[in-house]
């Protein structure tokens, strides 16, 4: 692709990045048929090839507007078009940039800057997120089936393991997951724990980041990956081997650290190591010895896989062979690289595409009758578990841990 940015683009740092991306852009569109957006609205401004346009325009002088901003808001960052293209265009690098450019010249509504201010405020805040959960757990029944439904079921964390062991990885709590899926990281330490392995989850660490980044707020966002990487660093150099993520949607941003702060002085190396530790736990535990873990055959399950794990971490299928190397009964999913919608506050900013995208998800996977759900992404987890009915939606960890803890 051809580009003539203005000179003041040419110049920084952003702009010159953008053109990178923008000059290995071929036109080939490929991008259009697994793009979910074009999917539903089949306008091609809604495709990633048409939001490169508009983000090329903006770069080459063309003034933005709503109608800019509203195509570049529909878009998941789903990232499925990363992995179909053949030219390796960096389209989730790309969005992020046009989105800032965007986001600087055309002013929101006050209801949309309030709702993304107070999104901001308060979820990615673990003591401030989970009295609300707990709140609304409690008084559940009062409320109407619209937002009941978006609640977890209440859940309690189990046990962590007493014992010590020569080896250690650390682990991010996050900022909604311990109060929407307490159990996560603890079935995660129990599991590691079998293999000879300390799970430490280092309090001082937070929220990743991703939450603020996405929504525009990439300065807020960058400080909360500077305060994990103080909060992990003293660890990192006593010898922990790898930092363990068991939500993708936190895992992609954290292994982008690297690339995001490399123009820090102060922390651009620090990144960079955080990034190499970083890995998903079913990186974590193909990398053993999986025989001393597998389990007897389990229930027909389906598995989710987070577009985070499948196409922003590009490990395509490595939990769902991972899960029937160790003798889980997985059926087939048609069309499992689609997104589900949820894609962090994309369920609550554009409800009515994410809606779509749920019940069609939803159907695929409750099609082949299974005893469980399973996903990667604590975002997914709760996205699904809202339109599953009674199918269960768990993450694959805790059916892992189950298995092995009911195992004779």
């Amino acid at each position: 692709m051809q580009t003539s940015l203005l000179e003041k683009y040419k110049i920084s740092e952003l702009g010159k990045e953008a053109d990178n991306i923008l000059r290995k852009c071929v036109h080939c569109g490929f991008c259009l048929a697994t793009c979910p957006t074009y999917d539903l609205l089949g306008n091609e401004l809604d495709s990633p090839r048409g939001r490169i346009y508009l983000i090329k325009q903006v770069l080459e002088g063309e003034t933005p507007t709503q109608k800019t901003q509203t195509h570049l808001d529909r878009c998941l960052t789903c990232r499925n078009c990363e992995t179909t293209c053949p030219s390796g265009v960096e389209y989730g690098h790309l969005v992020d940039a046009g989105r800032h450019l965007v986001e600087e010249q055309v002013p929101r509504s006050f209801a949309q800057r309030a709702l993304r201010k107070t999104m901001r405020t308060v979820l990615p805040y673990s003591n401030r997120i989970t009295p609300l959960v707990k709140l609304g757990q409690t008084v559940a029944p009062l409320l109407p089936t619209s937002l009941r439904s978006h609640l977890p079921p209440k859940q309690r964390a189990g046990a962590w393991p007493a014992s010590q062991h020569d080896r250690t990885m650390l682990v991010l709590n996050g900022c909604v997951q311990p109060s929407m899926g307490p159990d996560i990281n603890a079935a995660t330490a129990r599991v590691l724990d079998r293999l000879g392995i300390n799970l430490v989850a280092v309090k001082e660490a937070g929220c990743c980041g991703a939450l603020s980044f996405h929504l525009n707020a990439q300065d807020e966002g960058l400080d909360f990956a500077r305060a994990n990487i103080d909060a992990w660093w003293p660890q990192v150099e006593a010898g922990a081997e790898a930092i363990v993520m068991t939500a993708s949607g936190c895992g992609v941003f954290v292994a982008d650290y690297g690339e995001l702060l490399k123009h820090d002085e102060i922390y651009a190396e620090k990144a960079q190591k955080i990034s190499e530790l970083c890995v998903d736990i079913s990186e974590v535990i193909a990398a053993e010895k999986i025989d001393n873990i597998k389990v007897d055959e389990q229930p027909s399950i389906v598995f989710h896989p987070p577009c985070t794990l499948q196409h922003g971490q590009k490990k395509m299928g490595t939990t769902e062979t991972l899960l029937k190397s160790l003798g889980f009964d997985l059926l087939p999913v048609k069309d499992a690289h689609f997104c589900c919608g949820s894609a962090g506050t994309y369920s609550v900013l554009q409800k009515e595409l994410s809606q779509k995208l749920l019940t069609r998800k939803i159907e695929t996977l409750k099609k082949q009758e299974p005893s469980k759900i399973a996903t990667a992404n604590i975002g997914c987890l709760v996205h699904l578990q809202s339109a599953a009915g009674d199918t269960p939606v768990v993450h694959w960890i805790e059916l892992l841990d189950h298995a092995l803890t009911v195992k004779p």
